[in-house]
């Protein structure tokens, strides 16, 4: 039996989409190996969010291209490909620095890799690169989901209709596209039946998603949740990434009405200033933002939010930066995503005047940070003495150990059995850090 190995680096989006390209090989008679040194198909899904990250890509090919080389001269043969945003932002670079990848495909176009691989078995040469945006979906030919993890991605939107100043989304992942309601109730039944109790509906914009109904008629994400409610045998569900403007008193009060909806949301706000807010195109001020968290805390008191930030952004002023540790102390976020502005080449704020240097940027991202962290710790220190229910997705480091998460998605290690892996137990919290929890069974 050949065998796989992928990579996956980024976003949720790319884990589930890493997951449903490991279904589609499986289909293929391929077995998932340990390691990119026992794999006869090695394939590394990009992100191209930051520069670094796509650096990253670079320099792991560098190391795949060896393990190749070692293997052949063992005799065995190596099929090295290359898919998601970094594909579809640079698939000329791809060629050119790594010429001997076999395949590069886009983040919309991972159904055509039967016939990609049919392809390089005929006649092994350059690389074959795909980025178109087909007007077919993929998830109209990617094998049925039937996860069996207790908790389960589900994607149904991809792309992004924003186009925020700093972000390459529009441009790797396309415009936005909903899949239609039944089609996702389809592959949320399939995933419960298979032994999911948790699911996380995904999308770059989810909270804009407006699939069809059977009647055609359009709906939101709301009307989904509901439906998805009506499942028997979920016990949790999540969404995300959320876009502020996006959040509708319907889907606000889902927060009130769903028990099943977890007391989490991620909702990105990425600065406090206003003028940084409009040179970076998101349609929400931060007074929206504060006025939206507000019908949420009433509508669910239990709500903890965290957000995405970024520092440094072209022209950004010490008061700009100010009205974002602002924001920061009203809302009190209990985890948070932070970084530094990076300069993507081909969106409007690379070209920006007054780009900030390095240092203040480094220094502006610490203070944040010092500040989010405090907040976060607070929040885990809290819920020691507490009994919380967490779902345990993972064996840990130490044996004899599970790691899982509690509602607000905080990772927590126990010491439990196996059989205890892709359940709900009920665990009295010990001990916390900034970024864990530690805690023991109850009962």
């Amino acid at each position: 039996m050949k065998k796989y190995f992928i990579k996956t680096f980024g976003c949720q989006m790319n884990v589930y989409d890493s997951r449903r390209i490991a279904s589609v090989l499986q289909r293929l008679g391929f077995g998932e190996a340990s390691s990119p040194r026992n794999a006869d198909l090695i394939i590394l899904n990009t992100c191209h969010i930051r520069e670094k990250a796509a650096e990253k890509v670079f320099s792991d090919l560098g190391r795949i291209e060896q393990i190749r080389q070692e293997r052949a001269a063992e005799g065995l043969s190596t099929t090295i490909g290359v898919v998601g945003c970094v594909v579809q932002a640079e698939d000329e670079q791809i060629a050119k620095r790594a010429p001997y990848v076999d395949f590069a495909l886009g983040p919309l176009t991972y159904h055509r890799l039967p016939e990609v691989l049919a392809k390089i078995g005929r006649a092994k040469g350059e690389t074959v690169i795909d980025t178109e945006f087909p007007a077919e979906s993929k998830f109209d030919f990617l094998p049925q989901n039937t996860s069996s993890d207790g908790c389960s991605y589900l994607a149904i939107q991809e792309g992004c209709d924003n186009f925020c100043t700093y972000c390459v989304v529009p441009y790797t992942r396309g415009i936005e596209t909903s899949r239609p309601v039944e089609e996702v109730l389809k592959e949320a039944r399939a995933l419960v039946a298979g032994g999911t109790v948790e699911i996380n509906l995904l999308g770059q914009n989810v909270n804009s998603y407006h699939g069809t109904d059977a009647a055609g008629k359009e709906r939101s994400l709301a009307y989904l949740l509901n439906k998805i409610n009506e499942i028997d045998g979920l016990q949790r569900i999540r969404y995300t990434t959320s876009y502020p403007a996006d959040v509708t008193d319907e889907l606000i009060d889902c927060h009130r009405n769903i028990k099943k909806l977890m007391p989490y949301l991620h909702l990105p706000l990425q600065s406090g200033s206003d003028k940084v807010l409009k040179a970076m195109n998101r349609r929400h001020t931060s007074g929206q933002y504060l006025e939206t968290i507000a019908k949420l805390r009433e509508a669910n008191p239990l709500l903890g939010f965290s957000s995405d930030f970024i520092v440094g952004f072209p022209g950004e002023t010490d008061a700009d930066f100010e009205a974002t540790l602002n924001v920061v102390r009203q809302v009190g976020f209990i985890q948070a995503f932070s970084f530094k502005y990076s300069r993507r080449a081909g969106t409007p704020a690379a070209l920006m005047p007054n780009q900030i240097e390095e240092k203040v940027k480094k220094r502006r991202l610490d203070i944040l940070q010092d500040l989010l962290f405090s907040y976060q710790l607070n929040f885990n220190k809290e819920t020691v003495g507490k009994i919380v229910p967490v779902l345990f997705e993972s064996r840990g480091r130490h044996a004899g150990q599970l790691v899982g998460r509690t509602p607000y998605m905080q990772n927590l290690h126990a010491e439990l059995g196996k059989e205890f892996l892709n359940k709900i137990v009920n665990v009295r919290v010990t001990e916390a850090t900034t970024n864990s929890l530690s805690g023991q069974k109850e009962g």
